[in-house]
């Protein structure tokens, strides 16, 4: 699975739009919108905003790790 994968995947696991994440991550929607077609990654402080949200509400452990692992 990709990080663009995952990153949709993580959306639609806690059931929110991209707005909605891009709100609790505190990022704009384009943002969230590059990160899920590829064109972008999250920069450090959004993905570790990112990996604390999904802690925060039990998103399966795969997920993380892949999201742990952008350079």
């Amino acid at each position: 699975m990709n990080l663009d994968e995952a990153i949709k995947r993580v959306r639609s696991d806690m059931g929110l739009s991209q707005e909605a994440l891009a709100r609790e991550l505190h990022v704009g929607f384009t943002s969230v919108n590059r990160w899920e077609n590829g064109h972008t990654k999250p920069n450090q402080i959004a993905r570790h905003a990112l990996i604390k949200l999904c802690k925060e509400n039990n998103i399966e452990p795969g997920l993380i790790e892949i999201i742990e692992k952008i350079r």
